[in-house]
């Protein structure tokens, strides 16, 4: 785990015209942020362009003189002022000139929420909000380079949120140490803080169950329960949802999750996933008004950029917990403004990568707005927790999507990609795959030609799957490759019946019918051979239907299986309707079969084409089935038209 810290490195020598051009962007930045500050914003560009002049003049004079060491001979006096800086009743913050806290007092770290000792070494500025840190900045800037007192309005990063503070800095010089500055926080002019107060009041650290977040041991143990209860009720409420993902999207999944993140424990939740090995971003929620939906629809179109958080946290695998984000450029540039972390009004940030702890597949990145406080380390452990959850379903996702297409792509191989076009005859089929399973199907059809005219075979392998599929190949091919070479059809399913055999698939088998078509003067003589397949229907042009008697052993099972034949003839408007038992074997609400109404069904529809009986006798079955096919349907009609 990585939690970002600023540590004090000592004083550090800086150039006074590049630490200017950084506080002018900082300034140029806060004044594109909502709700920025325009009378403290224009007060610290006069300051600044003081600043420029007194620069000016140092260079052309020299530059200052180097300050005298004092050396230290008054210990106990420095340990007076030690202690009375860390009892003092108002927060106090002791600076090195660049603004980096050296040291905060008791009160400060109530303030902030946390250890005195957290803040040491960081920028004062990162316990400002966004608006005010410009401003604040640059007045610090003024003390460090004038040596005179300083005030501003700002809004301080109180665990409960922002409060509004007057901030006021001054110089001072210790025996033996360099010139320092001295910050201290009181209540704003309108008398409001984080907990309540009266103007001229120290800013006070809210209390109670209803402050937002807790700063390590100081929130009440109620509000200790609660947010663990809520932490709880958020992995059980991702969890289900993930559950409960009847889709199997992984963009529906990444958004579903997004939105229920947003607002529970974050103002805003970013989802970057790679793509082609690069990070893109997947999805962005942040508040629900319009004005945050707009930006999130533009925050969406911005990939993260190499050396962002993201970017870094998918790469490494290991999370990053910012409480207080110092560098506005960690989340990247914004769309077409300040950069992102400063668009969003972000000031704390949580960054884990989406892994299942072998396979990073992107990043989930929170981030909160200052009303909300700031994260904790037990936030970290929620958020890798969410983010190993969602590493989980993009595996299963994906899984059940690479299943898939391997099912889609197999089943289309064992279908013809189209009919042929068979002169004097109208020909129309439909697969329509079971809706209780997602495995490939054992049902195939197909026309061909024969020695003496056409043949059509259809037929189902027991089973679901691979293995199934792999039987239901080998019989397609073998009946059509022994049918090229013979006209008869019992003939070519005894054959077929010892390839199967000989194949090694355990206890499965085939139902099949094979028919043979070929005119004989204006009629269609059709030659049928069953093997354990229920027979076809044939319906009449004066709407009489009789549905054939399937007959025969399946193949696959026995040696000495002897398949069915039957003949018959067919006029011109007579139709041929072959299916599988995914037709006969529907269910009604009434737990009735589709068998019972087939004939019924198909006199309804005599008359018409190929394809509207097909289509006719579809939608009858999906509708008495409510939607709910127990098995795979296939249906493959041939209507007679005239001799060629």
């Amino acid at each position: 785990m990585q939690i970002a810290r600023n540590m004090s490195q000592g004083a550090r020598p800086h150039d006074p015209l590049a630490d200017l051009a950084l506080r002018r962007d900082g300034l140029r930045q806060a004044a594109g942020i909502p709700g920025a500050d325009v009378r403290a914003l224009l007060d610290a560009v006069l300051t600044e362009l003081d600043a420029a002049i007194d620069t000016l003049a140092e260079r052309s004079d020299g530059g200052p003189g180097a300050m005298d060491a004092v050396p230290d001979t008054q210990n106990g006096e420095r340990q007076q002022l030690r202690a009375a800086f860390q009892q003092a009743p108002v927060p106090l913050f002791l600076l090195e000139r660049d603004g980096t806290i050296r040291r905060a007092n008791r009160m400060a770290g109530e303030l902030i929420g946390s250890a005195a000792g957290y803040a040491t070494g960081k920028p004062l500025t990162v316990f400002i909000d966004l608006p005010s840190r410009a401003a604040v900045q640059t007045q610090l800037a003024a003390v460090a380079r004038t040596g005179k007192t300083r005030q501003v309005d700002c809004r301080v990063l109180a665990p409960g949120g922002p409060a509004d503070a007057i901030l006021t800095a001054d110089a001072i010089s210790l025996p033996g140490d360099p010139p320092l500055l001295i910050v201290t926080l009181t209540a704003g002019t309108d008398g409001r803080t984080g907990a309540g107060g009266g103007a001229g009041q120290p800013v006070s650290r809210p209390r109670g169950p209803d402050a937002a977040g807790e700063a390590g041991n100081n929130g009440s143990p109620e509000r200790s329960i609660y947010t663990m209860t809520h932490r709880m009720d958020m992995v059980t409420a991702v969890t289900r949802l993930l559950l409960d993902n009847s889709t199997f999207s992984e963009a529906v999944t990444l958004q579903r999750c997004a939105r229920l993140l947003a607002g529970e424990i974050a103002s805003w939740v970013i989802v970057d996933v790679e793509r082609g090995g690069r990070l893109r971003r997947q999805f962005a929620i942040g508040p629900r008004d319009n004005a945050s939906e707009d930006l999130a629809r533009r925050v969406r179109s911005i990939d993260p950029e190499p050396g962002t958080v993201p970017e870094q946290v998918h790469s490494s695998r290991k999370p990053v917990l910012l409480a207080h984000a110092e560098d506005a450029g960690i989340l990247g540039p914004g769309p077409g403004g300040p950069p992102l972390l400063m668009a969003i009004g972000a000031t704390s940030v949580i960054s884990v990568p989406i892994s299942d702890g072998e396979t990073s597949y992107g990043a989930l990145t929170l981030a909160r707005q200052a009303r909300e406080g700031h994260f904790e380390i037990a936030d970290l452990g929620l958020a890798e927790e969410l983010g190993e959850h969602l590493a989980i379903a993009i595996r299963v996702d994906r899984m059940f999507r690479r299943r898939s297409e391997v099912a889609e792509a197999l089943q289309a191989s064992l279908l013809p990609a189209r009919l042929p076009d068979v002169p004097g005859l109208e020909l129309a089929a439909a697969y329509i795959a079971a809706t209780q399973w997602q495995d490939i199907s054992g049902d195939f059809y197909d026309v061909f030609h024969s020695q003496d005219g056409w043949a059509i075979a259809l037929g189902d392998v027991c089973g679901k799957g691979q293995d199934a599929a792999a039987m239901t190949a080998a019989a397609r091919h073998a009946i059509r490759a022994l049918a090229h070479r013979n006209s008869d059809p019992l003939d070519v399913l005894r054959k077929a019946n010892e390839v199967l055999l000989a194949g090694d698939y355990e206890d499965r088998f085939v139902t099949a019918n094979l028919a043979f078509l070929r005119w004989e003067d204006r009629r269609l003589r059709v030659v049928l051979g069953s093997s354990g397949h229920p027979g076809p229907a044939v319906v009449r042009t004066d709407g009489r239907v009789e549905v054939l008697e399937g007959d025969g052993l399946p193949l696959g099972l026995f040696s000495d299986a002897e398949p069915n034949k039957l003949d018959l003839e067919l006029g011109e408007g007579d139709l041929m309707f072959f299916y599988t038992d995914g037709v006969t074997d529907a269910r009604g609400a009434d737990m009735s079969y589709f068998q019972d109404r087939l004939a019924d069904e198909l006199a309804a529809v005599a008359g018409r084409s190929a394809a509207e009986t097909v289509r006719a006798v579809q939608e009858l079955v999906t509708a008495y089935s409510q939607d709910e096919l127990r098995d795979d349907m296939t249906i493959l009609v041939v209507k007679v038209g005239t001799r060629p």
